[in-house]
């Protein structure tokens, strides 16, 4: 049973009750959140939770979410330097994504060692930024880079070292 409440226009809360193996175990509130995704990205999302199981888009996107944080925080507990390659695809019509790449190699030079573009095709461009430090810091130039306008992904591989050699 859900019970939704609006409250001053632009949060709405949701109390879910839960059930466990048939018992009621309570109510759990819920936040709506709203969210701008491509119409082919969420064609393919909802492909993937039928063959996945999902009963809604709520449920997917909440296990994504759990998902996405729990192996956040399991890889910056258990690591400290890493060597990452973060892989940023983009749109070539946008041509100041390319400039502002470069800019923040500039300024992330310290971690940043090396760098590649290359021209996919008439619409879109990819870069790969082979990079050197914490897990935060790694994670942080990624997620400057997927804030840019023009970004359609990115992809960050992290590889753990241990004083200064790989692991």
């Amino acid at each position: 049973m859900n019970i939704s409440i609006i409250l001053y226009s632009s949060l709405q809360l949701t109390f879910d009750a839960h059930w466990r193996a048939g018992q009621y175990v309570g109510v759990v509130l819920m936040v709506v959140v709203s969210i701008t995704v491509p119409e082919n990205l969420m064609k393919k999302f909802d492909s993937f939770l039928k063959t996945r199981g999902y009963y809604s888009r709520s449920e997917a996107f909440r296990d994504a979410l759990r998902s996405l944080m729990s192996e956040s925080q399991q890889v910056e507990k258990e690591w400290g330097t890493v060597v990452a390659t973060v892989v940023v695809r983009y749109e070539n019509s946008k041509k100041d994504v390319t400039t502002r790449l470069v800019r923040l190699t500039c300024d992330c030079d310290v971690i940043v060692k090396e760098s590649l573009q290359r021209h996919l095709d008439d619409h879109q461009c990819l870069s790969v930024f082979v990079a050197e430090g914490t897990v935060q810091r790694i994670r942080s130039l990624a997620g400057r880079i997927r804030g840019m306008r023009g970004i359609e992904q990115v992809e960050t591989v992290l590889i753990p070292m241990q004083e200064g050699r790989l692991a």
